[in-house]
């Protein structure tokens, strides 16, 4: 009886000891969250602050990777979705598409240069009777304008009739090398629709032989073939959308340089008109 006793006291203290600890952890819990709510409401401390803005940044951070991640899935799904044989050729039109823009922005990044910098270089030199130095700027400056003005440069001693051809010639080079590849990427502008309208009528045909087999006009037989159409129509149109943005800008640089070389060719032209009256005297 008393070793009865003895036990039922032990178990009693043990279970007194395991949940004594998780009451007072959860008193201290609720009583720190009434007087969190208590503190934020009376308007002395942000949310921020209490919980600690390092703890709120990697919330969001996480709750950003989340939202990103869930859009990369949803996109990978309705490309699969979409037929992945139309959807691969899209995807292919994008990229061989973006490939000519970047390189045609590099290249047009890196033809613009300071005319007005340049010809007053070319200038300095020519009233100095320097033609080699004006010569050798123009080689060390990359950039159509530096090259119209060598061409120039180049017939200085003959009549300004031959330079003004010699110019004109060769500025048309020039325009020609800056449009060099637009018309890629005007063709895979009108590929990727017409890619997205094809996939589109080969939806509506999938929809109609599924309507043939289950002698049915119901829209659980004819969902899936819809959906390879809108799907296709959408990325395609999405595709030219993009490149048609990246032509345009290629468009707007490239005459802003074509521009550039006309007003230098002028320039270059009243120079050496200039030069020719100053020596002739």
């Amino acid at each position: 009886m008393k070793r009865l006793m003895h036990t039922s006291k032990l178990l009693l203290l043990t279970v007194c000891l395991y949940y004594a600890p998780m009451a007072m952890a959860q008193g201290m819990e609720g009583g720190a969250a009434q007087n969190t709510e208590e503190v934020a409401d009376s308007g002395d401390v942000t949310v921020e602050e209490l919980i600690g803005t390092e703890e709120m940044a990697a919330l969001e951070q996480m709750s950003q990777q989340e939202g990103l991640a869930g859009f990369h899935h949803q996109l990978k799904s309705k490309f699969v979705e979409g037929s992945a044989g139309f959807m691969s050729l899209v995807a292919l039109a994008l990229v061989l598409g973006l490939a000519f823009c970047i390189e045609r922005i590099i290249y047009l990044s890196l033809s613009e240069i300071d005319a007005k910098r340049l010809l007053a270089d070319i200038e300095k030199h020519l009233d100095g009777n320097d033609m080699e130095g004006a010569k050798d700027i123009c080689r060390n400056t990359r950039g159509p304008v530096a090259s119209i003005c060598y061409q120039g440069l180049m017939h200085a001693d003959e009549e300004l009739d031959v330079v003004e051809r010699s110019i004109v010639s060769y500025g048309s080079v020039q325009s020609a090398k800056l449009e060099k590849g637009c018309s890629w990427i005007t063709l895979f502008i009108a590929i990727a629709p017409s890619l997205g309208f094809l996939g589109t009528v080969i939806g509506m045909v999938m929809a109609f032989d599924q309507i043939q087999e289950a002698g049915d006009i119901g829209p659980t037989v004819v969902a899936s073939g819809m959906k390879v159409a809108l799907i296709t129509t959408i990325f395609g149109i999405v595709v030219a959308l993009i490149l048609q943005v990246f032509y345009n800008y290629i468009l707007s640089k490239i005459e802003h340089l074509t521009s550039q070389m006309e007003e230098s060719a002028v320039t270059l032209m009243d120079i050496l008109t200039k030069r020719k009256q100053r020596f002739s005297l």
